[in-house]
């Protein structure tokens, strides 16, 4: 399954990566797209996965 998130307070290259690499341990095996200009992060996999992941790297993300 597709997600899309809004992660509003994901502003840089840092917080991309930050996000990314929260992803990656829990969804080692998933695709992830990040959109930093529109705040967008596209993730194949378990959406509250995914989403709690995102939370603990310490951003804000909201079902797009």
């Amino acid at each position: 399954m597709t997600a899309i998130f809004t992660v509003s307070d994901m502003t840089c290259g840092h917080c991309e990566k930050t996000v990314r690499g929260a992803l990656a341990e829990v969804l080692p095996n998933a695709a992830v797209t990040i959109d930093l200009a529109a705040h967008k992060v596209t993730v194949d996999g378990d959406a509250a996965t995914a989403k709690e992941a995102i939370r603990e790297a310490g951003y804000s993300p909201e079902r797009a």
